[in-house]
């Protein structure tokens, strides 16, 4: 017999239906005009937390529902087939609460993921300085006296500490209500109680908390590819030329159909990479592929639909340019 099964289970269906409906009848209607605005989609945050669609990696002990890598993903996916800004806005939490996650103790586990579970609050992941991205070890200020032992040490901070300064909002190209700004820590005071292990252990939970996140920034991309491919297919049917829709002209068929296989690949990339997170195993290897993958896929079939609606497609009446600049990011 084989233990291989890509069928989903009825819980996984019912989360991924939720979030679905979600994406569908609420995030939709209005994406167009936070993209316009670049407004915090709050009323959207916390219905997503009154269904259930966030924080879902928090421990049931902390009051979560404790899911699974994969389930999360999937969540994901469909969130970000809405709009990957709200998505990337409700996301940002387990990317927050992940360090604490795998390396808080649990009382730092019940005091902070706990309020998480409460009351729809936010929480914010800062990594070394502005522009290193996900290279923790990139620095340009390293303090002379600190012992190298001590170089990098992951702590727990509230974000009414006296000293944390935040920046203003920036307007980026895509993605615009998903708030990105820069966080300054001017002589914070750190409760010893809030260090994450101990000091000097930071770089390892950094790049620990960045393996069990890359599924869900690659399932995200999905999300956003399988919108476009929608769209393009949508478009497709209804556009005409020559007497019949596009849809029947070689190249746009053979194209639509380059679009699905890229998507139906991305996807298994994702949930590979998600299931060794949730196997128990080290999952570097496979979630680094699948975001970089899907993020590439995700570029290439958004500005695949954008050609399909053609002079369309550059016109913001219409969905598909707002997927490409949303898209380009997975690829920075």
């Amino acid at each position: 017999s084989s233990c291989f099964k890509i069928e989903l289970t009825d819980e996984q269906k019912e989360f991924q239906a939720t979030a679905r409906k979600f994406a569908v009848e609420e995030i939709i209607p209005v994406a167009a005009q936070y993209d316009k605005t670049g407004e915090y989609p709050v009323p959207l945050i916390k219905r997503a937390w009154e269904l259930g669609l966030m924080n879902s990696h928090i421990p049931e002990s902390c009051g979560g529902l404790g899911l699974g890598s994969f389930e999360a993903c999937l969540i994901t996916e469909e969130l970000a087939y809405g709009c990957t800004g709200v998505q990337t806005a409700i996301e940002a939490n387990s990317l927050g609460q992940m360090p604490v996650i795998i390396a808080g103790n649990e009382h730092q586990q019940k005091k902070y993921l706990g309020r998480m579970t409460e009351e729809p609050m936010m929480c914010a992941y800062c990594v070394t300085e502005p522009g290193a991205g996900s290279d923790v070890a990139a620095r340009t200020n390293p303090d002379p006296k600190a012992p190298a032992s001590k170089a990098f040490t992951g702590f727990i901070v509230e974000a009414d500490s006296p000293g944390i300064q935040i920046g203003r909002k920036e307007m980026n190209m895509g993605q615009r209500c998903s708030d990105t700004r820069g966080i300054v820590f001017e002589d914070v005071r750190v409760p010893k109680e809030n260090v994450l292990i101990a000091e000097g252990a930071g770089f390892k939970i950094a790049m620990g908390a960045f393996d069990k996140t890359r599924p869900p920034v690659a399932a995200g991309a999905v999300g956003l590819a399988k919108r476009a491919l929608d769209e393009a297919t949508r478009y497709a049917l209804e556009r005409k030329t020559f007497g019949k829709p596009i849809v029947e002209h070689q190249a746009v068929s053979f194209l639509l159909a380059e679009m699905a296989m890229k998507v139906e690949l991305a996807r298994m990339a994702y949930q590979r990479a998600a299931w060794e997170v949730d196997a128990g195993r080290r999952n570097t290897y496979y979630a680094s592929i699948a975001k970089a993958f899907a993020g590439d896929i995700a570029n290439q079939v958004a500005a695949d639909a954008v050609q399909i609606f053609g002079g369309n497609g550059f016109n913001t009446e219409y969905p598909v340019e707002k997927l490409m600049r949303d898209a380009k990011i997975y690829q920075v």
